[in-house]
C-alpha cells in the first residue's frame, strides 16, 4: 500500500514474462507497484507507478507555467506547474523544443526524457548547443498515455561556449622554399558555439628538430578554408596543428600534420675562402663548407668565379663537382695579374651566394712579352727614331728597355745593343749606311729576366709613303663557326716602309656600327681568327694596314657571312605547373628572349620526374643517411621522362601521372644544334585538382531592390576533378569593379544563393566559380542583374535665397542615392504659427529631375516657415527640413523714402530715395512689383546699383492694360530690408493708334453699311429687269415685303427690315479689369485642368468667372467681367509666364457657390507636361468640400501658390 512498506509484496518473474495481473487488492486503496530486472549480482534500476484500486485512470493533463532559468551553454532549468495526472503516478516529462529557427511553423524534436520521477516540478534539460535559441513544450505520461502538449516557452538564447571540435581535412602541401600550404574545412555554422563574428583559426607550427620555439599566426575569417605559412626554414620538416576559437575560448587542437619546404639555393657561401700563388699561372684556392642551417638542401658542388681585377668584364666560372671536394687548382692565368676570386655552393636549385668579400691574389711575375705597335717615325738617311709602346703582357714590373739593330746584309748575331729605362719609349739610331735595310729588336725586363723581342725592319731612305690597303680580303665559309670566323687578305704595297701592323674592323648587319676588333695584328700575318661573334647572326669585316708614315685605305668590305647556330643560351622563363586533373598538369611558360635564341627555335622539352622524398616518413631534412636518393643534376638525365613541344605553344598537359605523386618538372629550348640549360626545377603534387571548368548556365533574377537570387548549373562531372566542396559567387557594380568586387562563398554544394544588401537599381555582374578540396576553378563569364527601384534618400542640399519679406527662392540637390529613375520632388511648407489665426499647409509636385528651385511669393513678413523636400522614384524617400524666417533679416537696410512713379511715352521711371543703412552699407536695390490683375509681390528688377535712385522701366516690358504698383527693397550683407511704401497704381496703356480710336470704327462702320446697301439696290435693279422680261409670258407677280438675306462668307447676314443692328459686343469691349472681391476663407481648388491657356505665344482664352453669392449687380459690370481680350506678347508676361502662380489669379473661378468657412486647408500643387505648370489642391481641416482634381467646384478659385489672404 501506498506509504505502508509493511504492507510491501513482491513476487519474483521470469525474464520472458512482461505482464502480470495483481489480484487481491483491497478496494479503493492507493497502491504502488515497483518493477525491476534481475541477474545474478542483483536487482537493477526500479521502475515505479501509483495507482487507486477500482478508479481507472485517464490520460494527465498538460504542464503549464513554464520558467526558464539557469541557462547556461549547455543546458537550461525548466520550472512548471504539473498537469492533472489522471488518477495515477505520472511515469515520464517530455520536454520538445524549436531550435534555431523558431516560428509556429517550424518543427518541434524530443530534446529531453525524465522517467521515474512523478512529482517533478523542476527539470533540467542538458545537451543544448551554446549560442542558439530556444522554445521549450511539455507533456506528461502516465500508464494510459502522453497528456496533450503545454503552451511553448518563451525564446531562449543559449550562452556561448569554445568550440567543441577542430577543423577537419587538415592537409599540408609544400607552397615554396619558405612556406607551407595548410588546409582544413572550416566549421559548420552549428558548431561556432559563439558569435560568428567572433569565429577565427589558430595555426602552430615547428620544427621536427625543435630547433626553434613553436610559432602561432591567427587568422580571424570564420570561412577561410587555406593558409600558407611564410618565412619557415629552406629544406625543413615542421609540423601543424590548428584549432578554431571564438569570443569565449579556443577549442581543441587537430592531429599532427608534417610537412616539408622546398630545396631552395643555399642562402650563405662556403666560409675560410683563401687563395694563393703557386706560379706565374697558377691559384690554390680552398674553403669549408656551407653551414648546415643555410644549406637549404643537398649541395651538388661548387663553383668558382674569377676574373682579373680592372681588366675582365665578367668573371670566369669553374665547376666542382660534389660536396667533399674544397679545394681546386686554377690554371691558365695571366702572369702577375691581381684576381678578385669568390666561390659559392649550389643545389639542384640553383646557385647560391658567392663569398664575400672576394678574395684577391696575384699570380707571380714572370719575363714579359714583347713591346707593341714598334714604328719608325723618323728615318732619314744615317739615322733612324724608333718608337715602341709596353708589352700587352708585362707579367711583372718592367725594368727596362733594350734595343738592338744590325745591317740585314750582316752576320746575325752581330747587333748593337743600347739598354733604356723603363720609362723610355723611343731611340734614335745613329751613323747608319744610306739606302740600306736594317734589322731592329726591342725586349723588356723584369726581374725574372729579358722578356720576348719584338723585330722590324727598317731601310734608310727618305722615299717612303703610306702602304696600300690590304687586297683579297675573304671569309672562307669552311671556317666559319656559331662565335668565330678566319678572316684572310693579302697585304698590299708597303710604300718603301715595311708595315708595322694591322687593322681589322667588324660590323653587324643589317644596322650595326663598324667596331674595332684588333689593332695590333702582326705585320707578318694574312689572316686572322675573329672571336666574340654572336651565333646566327650576319657580318661584314675590313681591314687596313699601317707603316711608318701612317695608315692606309680600309680594305673593301667582304660579303656578308653568317656565323652558325649554336645551342640556346637561355631556357624558357616563368614555368608555371599547375594540377589540371588528378591525373595530369598544366605546363605553362614564356619564351626565351629572341637575341639567346642563337638559331631557329625548333621547339621545347619537357622533363619530369616522380620524386619520392615527399613521401617517406620520418625523414630528416638536414641530416640526410642516403643523399643520393636526392640527387638531381647528378641523376643521369635519362631519368627523366621527356616530351617534345611546338615552339608555337606556350602550355602543354602532361597526362597519365601517378596520383598523390610529387613530380618535378624542368623545361629547355633547343634547336638544331641542340639545347638550352633546363630551368629552374618546378615541383607538383599530382592528385588533387581544381576544377577546370566553371559553373554553366547562371541565371540572375532580381528579387526587391537590395537582393538578387543567382541560380546555376554545376561544372561538367568530367571536369571537376573530385567533390565539389562549394562555391565563390564574385559580385560587383557594373562599373566600379575594382572598389567594389565583393565575395561570398558558399561551402556546400548548392546551386541556389541570394545576394542581399545590394544598392538599389543598381546594374550588378556576377561571375561564380567552383572549388575542391584542391582549389578554386575558373570563373564564369559576367552575367549581370539589376535591382529593382526604391525610393531614394534625401536630398543632398536645402538651401534658400533671394529673401524678402513675402517671397523667397528654396533649391536642393539631388539625393545621393537615386535608387532608381527620378519622376519628381515634392515641397511642402507651412509656418511654425498660425497667420491671423489660419494655419495653412502648400504642398507643390514637380515633375522630372530638371527643376530643383520653387520661387513662393505667399510668405508673411516676419514668419518662421517649415520647408520640407522629398525626391520620389516609385515612391517618395526621407524628408530633408529646414526653418527659414522671411524677410526683413536683422541689420538689414530700412525702406527707401518718397517713391515717385513718371511716365513717360517710352516707359515707367521709378525714383526714391536712401533710407536707414541698417548695420552695415547698403550694397544694391532691387524693385517689387504687383501687377493688379494678381495681387501678390514678386520681384522685378534686382541688382540695381547702390548709387541709383532712379530706373526706368520699358512700356514693353509690362502687360497693356494692367495696373502696376512698384516699391523698392534695399539690400546690404545681412540680406532684403524693409521695403519701400507701394508706389501709386500706374497703367502700362501706351497711346493707341489710330485704327483704335473710335471715330475709326464709326467712319469704318458707316463706310460698310453704304457699301451694303448700294449692293443691294444694285441686286434689286437686276431683279426688276428680269421681272419685266418675264411679263411676256404671262406670269403675275406679287409685291410682297422680302427679307433679302446676303451669304456672301465673309459678312454677316443681315435681313432688311426695321430691326437695327447690334454691334455693341463686337466694338464696345474694353482694355480693363476691376478689382476681385475678397472670397472668405474656403475650399480652394488648384489645377491645370482650369488653365486652358497655351503657352509661349498662344493666345489666352478663359470662361471662367467669379461671383459672389447674391448681389445687384449692374449690367455694366456684368459686361464688363463676362469677357476677356488677347493678351499681347511682351517681357513681362513671359516673366510670369514661367511662374506657376500667374495662372493661378483669382479671375479664373467659377461662379456662383459660396464659400465654406475654413481655418485651416493644405494646398497642393503639381506640374503637368509643360514645364513651369503647377497644381494646387487645397483641402479643408473641417467644414471643406471635396473637389476632384480637374474639376473646378462652383466659388472655387485659382489663386497663386499658398494664397492666403482673407478678410
Amino acid at each position: 500500500m501506498y506509504g505502508r512498506n509493511e504492507s510491501r509484496l513482491a513476487r519474483t518473474l521470469s525474464n520472458t514474462t512482461l505482464e502480470y495481473k495483481i489480484t487481491g487488492l483491497s478496494s479503493l486503496t492507493t497502491y504502488t507497484i515497483e518493477v525491476a530486472a534481475v541477474t545474478a549480482k542483483g536487482s537493477g534500476w526500479v521502475t515505479s507507478s501509483t495507482i487507486s484500486s477500482g478508479v481507472p485512470p485517464e490520460l494527465p493533463g498538460a504542464p503549464s507555467n513554464l520558467v526558464i532559468s539557469n541557462i547556461s551553454p549547455r543546458s537550461a532549468t525548466l520550472q512548471f506547474r504539473p498537469g492533472y495526472d489522471g488518477k495515477t503516478s505520472i511515469s515520464k516529462w517530455i520536454v520538445e523544443g524549436q531550435v534555431g529557427v523558431l516560428g509556429d511553423e517550424e518543427e518541434w524534436v524530443s530534446l529531453h526524457e525524465v522517467e521515474n520521477e512523478p512529482d517533478a516540478q523542476m527539470l533540467e534539460v542538458p545537451n543544448l548547443t551554446p549560442y542558439t535559441h530556444y522554445r521549450f513544450r511539455m507533456r506528461q505520461v502516465n500508464v494510459v498515455g502522453p497528456s496533450p502538449l503545454s503552451q511553448p516557452s518563451r525564446v531562449i538564447q543559449t550562452l556561448q561556449a569554445p568550440p567543441d571540435v577542430s577543423p577537419g581535412s587538415v592537409t599540408v602541401r609544400t607552397a615554396s622554399e619558405t612556406s607551407l600550404w595548410l588546409r582544413w574545412v572550416p566549421l559548420p555554422d552549428t558548431q561556432y558555439n559563439g558569435n560568428p563574428e567572433s569565429v577565427g583559426y589558430r595555426i602552430r607550427f615547428w620544427r621536427v628538430d625543435l630547433q626553434s620555439p613553436v610559432l602561432t599566426k591567427v587568422i580571424n575569417d570564420r570561412l577561410e578554408r587555406e593558409y600558407t605559412v611564410e618565412d619557415l626554414e629552406e629544406w625543413t620538416e615542421y609540423e601543424l596543428q590548428i584549432q578554431a576559437f571564438n569570443a569565449i575560448g579556443a577549442g581543441p587542437w587537430s592531429e599532427v600534420v608534417r610537412g616539408r619546404t622546398r630545396e631552395s639555393v643555399p642562402s650563405a657561401p662556403p666560409e675560410n675562402v683563401t687563395a694563393e700563388a703557386v706560379s706565374s699561372t697558377q691559384i690554390l684556392l680552398t674553403w669549408a663548407a656551407v653551414p648546415e642551417s643555410e644549406q637549404n638542401g643537398l649541395i651538388l658542388g661548387y663553383k668558382i668565379l674569377f676574373k682579373a681585377k680592372d681588366l675582365d668584364s665578367e668573371p670566369k666560372s669553374q665547376t666542382v663537382r660534389g660536396n667533399h671536394t674544397q679545394s681546386v687548382l686554377l690554371s691558365g692565368l695571366r702572369k702577375f695579374v691581381l684576381y678578385e676570386i669568390q666561390v659559392l655552393a649550389f643545389t639542384r636549385i640553383g646557385d647560391g651566394v658567392p663569398s664575400s668579400p672576394a678574395v684577391i691574389e696575384r699570380t707571380k711575375d714572370d719575363a714579359p712579352g714583347p713591346p707593341v705597335r714598334l714604328v719608325f717615325p723618323e728615318v732619314r738617311l744615317t739615322s733612324v727614331r724608333i718608337v715602341w709602346q709596353p708589352p700587352e703582357e708585362p707579367n711583372g714590373i718592367i725594368l727596362g728597355y733594350q734595343v738592338a739593330y744590325r745591317l740585314a746584309s750582316s752576320s746575325p748575331n752581330k747587333f748593337t745593343t743600347v739598354e733604356v729605362g723603363s720609362t723610355v719609349r723611343q731611340f734614335t739610331a745613329t751613323d747608319l749606311t744610306p739606302e740600306s735595310a736594317y734589322i731592329f729588336r726591342t725586349s723588356a725586363k723584369t726581374r725574372q729576366g729579358w722578356g720576348e723581342p719584338l723585330e722590324a725592319t727598317v731601310i734608310t731612305t727618305e722615299k717612303r709613303e703610306r702602304p696600300a690597303p690590304p687586297r683579297q680580303v675573304m671569309t672562307p665559309q669552311s671556317d666559319v663557326s656559331s662565335r668565330s670566323l678566319l678572316l684572310k687578305w693579302v697585304p698590299g704595297s708597303d710604300g718603301s716602309s715595311p708595315i708595322r701592323y694591322f687593322t681589322v674592323q667588324v660590323r653587324e648587319l643589317p644596322n650595326g656600327d663598324w667596331q674595332t676588333y684588333s689593332s695590333s695584328i702582326s705585320h707578318e700575318a694574312t689572316s686572322c681568327i675573329i672571336e666574340s661573334l654572336n651565333p646566327f647572326t650576319s657580318y661584314k669585316l675590313r681591314v687596313k694596314a699601317t707603316n711608318d708614315i701612317g695608315d692606309s685605305d680600309f680594305s673593301a668590305e667582304t660579303e656578308a657571312v653568317t656565323t652558325l647556330q649554336d645551342v640556346p643560351d637561355e631556357p624558357p622563363s616563368s614555368v608555371l605547373v599547375t594540377p589540371h586533373t588528378t591525373s595530369s598538369v598544366l605546363v605553362q611558360w614564356q619564351p626565351p628572349k629572341v637575341e639567346s635564341l642563337n638559331g631557329l627555335l625548333l621547339g621545347y622539352r619537357i622533363y619530369y620526374r616522380e620524386l619520392d622524398y615527399d613521401t617517406g616518413p620520418g625523414r630528416e631534412s638536414k641530416n640526410i643517411q642516403n643523399p643520393s636518393a636526392l640527387r638531381a643534376e647528378l641523376t643521369p638525365q635519362s631519368s627523366f621522362k621527356t616530351v617534345n613541344s611546338s615552339s608555337a605553344l606556350t602550355t602543354y598537359e602532361l597526362t597519365q601521372l601517378k596520383k598523390y605523386k610529387r613530380y618535378e618538372v624542368l623545361m629547355t629550348a633547343y634547336n638544331v644544334i641542340g639545347e638550352s640549360p633546363t630551368s629552374t626545377p618546378v615541383e607538383v603534387f599530382v592528385g588533387e585538382a581544381a576544377p577546370a571548368l566553371a559553373p554553366q548556365n547562371i541565371q540572375v533574377n532580381s528579387l526587391s531592390a537590395s537582393q538578387l537570387e543567382l541560380t546555376w548549373d554545376p561544372p561538367p562531372a568530367d571536369s571537376q576533378n573530385g567533390n565539389i566542396q562549394g562555391y565563390k559567387i564574385y559580385y560587383w557594380e557594373s562599373d566600379t569593379q575594382n572598389d567594389t568586387e565583393k565575395v561570398k562563398v558558399l561551402f556546400l554544394p548548392e546551386t541556389t544563393v541570394r545576394l542581399k544588401n545590394l544598392t538599389s537599381h543598381t546594374r550588378y555582374m556576377v561571375c561564380i566559380s567552383a572549388f575542391n578540396a584542391a582549389g578554386d576553378g575558373p570563373r564564369s563569364s559576367p552575367s549581370q542583374g539589376r535591382t529593382h527601384q526604391a525610393a531614394p534618400s534625401a536630398p543632398s542640399f536645402l538651401a534658400f535665397s533671394e529673401i524678402t519679406c513675402t517671397t523667397l527662392n528654396v533649391s536642393w540637390g539631388e539625393p545621393t542615392a537615386a535608387n532608381g529613375v527620378l519622376q519628381g520632388y515634392r515641397v511642402v511648407y507651412e509656418p511654425l504659427a498660425p497667420v491671423q489665426g489660419v494655419s495653412k499647409v502648400v504642398t507643390v509636385d514637380i515633375k522630372g529631375n530638371w527643376q530643383r528651385w520653387l520661387k513662393v511669393r505667399d510668405l508673411t513678413k516676419g514668419m518662421t516657415y517649415l520647408f520640407r523636400v522629398q525626391a520620389r522614384t516609385i515612391a517618395y524617400g526621407p524628408e530633408l527640413q529646414a526653418n527659414i524666417t522671411a524677410g526683413p533679416a536683422e541689420g538689414s537696410p530700412g525702406s527707401p523714402q518718397e517713391i515717385l512713379v513718371t511716365k513717360s511715352a517710352s516707359g515707367l521711371t521709378l525714383r526714391w530715395t536712401e533710407g536707414d543703412s541698417g548695420e552695415k552699407p547698403t550694397t544694391g536695390y532691387i524693385i517689387e512689383a504687383r501687377p493688379s490683375d494678381e495681387g501678390l509681390w514678386d520681384m522685378f528688377v534686382k541688382d540695381i546699383p547702390r548709387s541709383a535712385t532712379s530706373y526706368t522701366v520699358g512700356l514693353d516690358q509690362l502687360r497693356q492694360g494692367v495696373t502696376y504698383e512698384f516699391r523698392v527693397v534695399a539690400v546690404n550683407e545681412f540680406g532684403y530690408g524693409e521695403p519701400s511704401v507701394p508706389s501709386v497704381a500706374v497703367s502700362a496703356q501706351t497711346e493707341a493708334p489710330f485704327y483704335e480710336e473710335w471715330w475709326f470704327l464709326l467712319v469704318m462702320a458707316l463706310s460698310s453699311l453704304i457699301l451694303i446697301l448700294l449692293v443691294v439696290f444694285a441686286l434689286v435693279l437686276h431683279g426688276q429687269s428680269k421681272k419685266y422680261k418675264n411679263c411676256n409670258g404671262g406670269k403675275t407677280i406679287s409685291n410682297v415685303e422680302e427679307s433679302v438675306t446676303l451669304d456672301n462668307g465673309g459678312f454677316t447676314a443681315l435681313e432688311l427690315n426695321s430691326r437695327h443692328l447690334n454691334i455693341k459686343s463686337t466694338f464696345s469691349k474694353k482694355n480693363g479689369t476691376r478689382s476681385p472681391p475678397r472670397p472668405s476663407p474656403g475650399g480652394l481648388h488648384y489645377s491645370d485642368e482650369d488653365i486652358c491657356n497655351k503657352y509661349n505665344g498662344a493666345v489666352l482664352t478663359e470662361g471662367l468667372g467669379l461671383n459672389e453669392k447674391p448681389l445687384e449687380v449692374s449690367e455694366s459690370e456684368v459686361t464688363d467681367s463676362d469677357y476677356e481680350d488677347e493678351l499681347p506678347k511682351h517681357s513681362f508676361v513671359n516673366h510670369y509666364m514661367s511662374d506657376p502662380t500667374y495662372y493661378n489669379s483669382w479671375k479664373r473661378q467659377q461662379k456662383g457657390v459660396k464659400h465654406p468657412a475654413s481655418y485651416r486647408y493644405e494646398e497642393c500643387t503639381a506640374s503637368e507636361t509643360e514645364p513651369y505648370f503647377q497644381t494646387v489642391i487645397t483641402t479643408q481641416s473641417s467644414g471643406g468640400v471635396y473637389t476632384p482634381t480637374g474639376q473646378p467646384a462652383p466659388g472655387s478659385r485659382t489663386p497663386v501658390t499658398g494664397f492666403s489672404s482673407f478678410v
